[in-house]
Parts: C-alpha cells; structure tokens; sequence
C-alpha cells in the first residue's frame, strides 16, 4: 500500500467520522437538555441576525456599493448561520478525550494496515451498570480478537481497567466497558449473609466490574477451580460449600492435605474423607444414590432433580462432592501396580458423576494447583464446564481455561482475584470458617 492510498483512506476515513459527529451531535441534542436549548438558541439568533440584517449592517455610506454588499450579506450570513450550525453539531457530537484515545492507542500499536488507529465515537455512562463507562471505537477494520490481544495496552493507552469488550451495531463499533484505573477492585470483600442468593440453586463467587458473578449448578452442574499456592483457592472452595450447605445439600470433602484447610467445625457438617479406601467408599455410594435417583426419575417421568422434588414432594436434596486438591488423589506418579487399581476405580466415579450428575442432582467441585496436563483426565476435565481460576503462569492457566488468561491479567501479588472461562475477572468474597 502506497502512501498515497494511505492519504485517500485516512481522507475518507476522516469525511465518515466527520458525518456520523454531525448525526451524533442532532442525537445528543435531542437526548440532552441544555444541548438542545443551546442549538435552539443558535438557531433563533442567526434567525434575529437575518431579520435584522438591514438594522445591523448600514451599508448607505458605501454608495454604489451598496447593492452588492447587500447581496454579499444576504449570501454569507446564511452560509455562516449553517457552518456554525454544522461546527455546533460536531462540537456537541465529539466526545470529551477522542484525540488523546486515539493518540494512546497509536502509541500501544492498535493500528490498521493504512496507520490508522481506532477513533473514538462516543462515551457514556452504562445504563444498566453505572459504576461503568462504555468507550464505543470506530475499529477502523481491526478486529476484536486484536484488541483482545493487546487488551494491556489499551488498558495502560486509555488508563482505564476493562470489564469485557464487545461487538455493537454489528461489527461496526468495539465497546469497551471499564472503569477508571484507580477505581480497580478491592483487595478484600467481605462475605455478607445477604449475598447468599435467594434462587434455587446459584451460589456467588464474587464481585466484578461489572456486578456479582454467580454460577446455577441447576444448569452448570460441576465446578473446576485452579490458581497457584497463596492465591484464596482454597477459600474460594469452602465459600461455595458454605452456600451449598446453607442452601440444604449434603456436602462431601476429599481432603488429602491433612484437614488444616477443614478445621473442626466442617467435620460436624461435611463427611470428610482423608484415605483413598475412605474416598472410594464415599464415591460408590454417590454413584449408588445416583443410579437410584436415575430409576425414580425414569418411573415418574421428571426430567431432572427439581421437576422431581415439584412433582413429588420429597424434597431430595443436591450432592456436592469437592476436592481441595484432586492431584493428590488421581497422581499414579510412583504408586504400586495395586494402588493404581484403586484410583483407576476412584477415576471411574467420578467420570461416571461428571457425566450423569446434573440431571440427578449430583455436583463435583475440583480444585488443583498442580501444572501437570495429566492431573485430571479429559474424560472428567470435559464435563467441568463451569472453571475459574485465580494466580496462575501460563502452564496452570491453559489447564484450567484453555488459555492464558489468567497468566495474563490476574496480578502476581494478587489474592483471592478470579478470572472465569469467559473472562470475566472478579474479587472472591473472603469468608471465615467462624461464620459457617
């Protein structure tokens, strides 16, 4: 591409921006008070200075000038009237900061093949979310996927920290949603017991950017938690067996790690295993209750655990089986040719509740730090369609979310900070086993 083809694409470029400031100027004027009664008075001013034209512009003194002054006057005051009136629309049509975004995301590199940088078309307040402010760009032909890519550098371009961006008006405008950098998240929220939902059976994680962020096991029946030593995983875990708990479910806890995460006051709630024998016992009575509910749901026609509960009455209550760190448990790594009988059979339940659980009101919640490909196998990963994970490098966050994510934009130093499968990051509520 030529310079010169460069040159008539940005003219071009400059002429469509130039006509989309002007209708955006008309649409704030309708849409905001004061901006309408500014244009309103415009108008009836260069209206006054038409009707007073001969009062304001004494042109006696020129002599046979005179008509063609009049003239000059009766042409240029409407041409004024409307440029003015054009220059007012595109005022009131830029919004506040467009040249400094456009010159930060030049200097990130979000630039098109012709050099041109995306333009800022409009900002505004969220309506359904005011804390946010939507930036919506003009993305010049560069798609989402690139902005994605570079989402650190339009961050640091525009100081702003970015909740989600999306697609508007087609493919047409990028909306970025964000708030002000200083504005970030908390580095603790407390858990409160209002946050406890009051739906079926959603249990919230935390706070996003841009409100609580929850998951209905109802319909995302099974949870795979990551995140590195030290980053709130563990509290993350016992925050949705709490709720589980709360909400009448019968939780059981596989914890390998010697019970210092579990202190005593979850023994009194939760069946705690701590020996692969204990484990497996546990796990064959699930799958146990599972093929019993398969059967009464069969005879009554219910296509899932709460049509059941509704048409019969029995109020049977939800399993959650958790994991505080399921390497522990399914790692073969160095065990004799016996042990590795047992895990395969523990391997097998729990794909057999990964698979059928949902329907039958069965629920894994896994957690893991370890960033080995092998820890859980796809047959069980496959079905954990609900996953969060928190610090991580890019080897644990590829496990967890098939891609870097959380690599890429939960901070090192970072703790009890979540990012979801589909990128939404948010603070986990930090809550204490006193409270259970």
């Amino acid at each position: 591409m030529t310079q010169t083809d460069k040159n008539n694409i940005s003219k071009r470029t400059e002429n469509r921006h130039l006509l989309r400031r002007i209708k955006a100027g008309f649409a704030a004027a309708k849409a905001t008070p004061y901006k309408g009664l500014l244009l309103a008075l415009y108008l009836a001013g260069a209206v006054l200075v038409w009707l007073l034209r001969a009062h304001l512009f004494s042109l006696d003194t020129y002599g046979l000038f005179s008509p063609v002054l009049g003239a000059a006057i009766d042409l240029l005051i409407p041409v004024y009237a409307v440029g003015g009136l054009l220059a007012l629309l595109v005022l009131m049509g830029t919004p506040w900061g467009g040249r400094v975004a456009k010159e930060g995301l030049q200097k990130a590199g979000l630039t098109n093949h012709a050099g041109e940088a995306p333009v800022l078309v409009a900002k505004q307040q969220d309506t359904d979310n005011p804390r946010l402010t939507v930036w919506e760009f003009d993305p010049c032909g560069i798609p989402l996927g690139e902005w994605e890519d570079k989402r650190a550098k339009v961050e640091t371009a525009l100081n702003i920290t970015i909740a989600k961006m999306a697609w508007g008006e087609g493919r047409k405008i990028i909306r970025i949603y964000a708030v002000p950098a200083e504005s970030d998240f908390p580095a603790l929220i407390h858990w409160k017991n209002e946050y406890l939902s009051p739906d079926s059976f959603v249990l919230v994680l935390g706070e996003s950017l841009t409100g609580p962020v929850s998951v209905n096991l109802a319909h995302i029946p099974h949870i795979l938690l990551g995140g590195s030593t030290g980053s709130g995983k563990s509290v993350l875990l016992k925050l949705l067996l709490m709720q589980s708990l709360r909400k009448g479910a019968e939780v059981y806890i596989a914890d390998f790690k010697g019970g210092v995460d579990f202190p005593k006051v979850w023994h009194t709630k939760c069946r705690l295993c701590f020996t692969e024998d204990d484990l497996l016992y546990t796990l064959n009575q699930l799958v146990a209750v599972l093929e019993f509910r398969k059967r009464q749901l069969a005879e009554t026609g219910c296509p899932n655990l709460d049509a059941y509960n509704e048409a019969t009455g029995e109020g049977l209550p939800r399993l959650i089986f958790a994991c505080d760190e399921v390497a522990e448990v399914l790692d073969r790594t160095g065990r004799s040719k016996e042990d590795k009988e047992r895990l395969g059979q523990i391997e097998n339940k729990l794909s057999i509740i990964a698979r059928l659980g949902r329907a039958f009101g069965l629920h894994l919640i896994l957690s893991t730090q370890r960033p080995d490909a092998a820890v859980i196998p796809g047959q069980i990963k496959n079905n954990l369609d609900f996953r969060v994970c928190g610090r991580a490098d890019n080897v644990l966050s590829q496990i967890i979310l098939d891609n870097t994510n959380a690599a890429e934009q939960i901070p090192k130093d970072a703790r009890g900070r979540f990012i979801t499968g589909d990128g939404t990051v948010f603070q986990a509520y930090w809550f204490e086993d006193g409270s259970l």
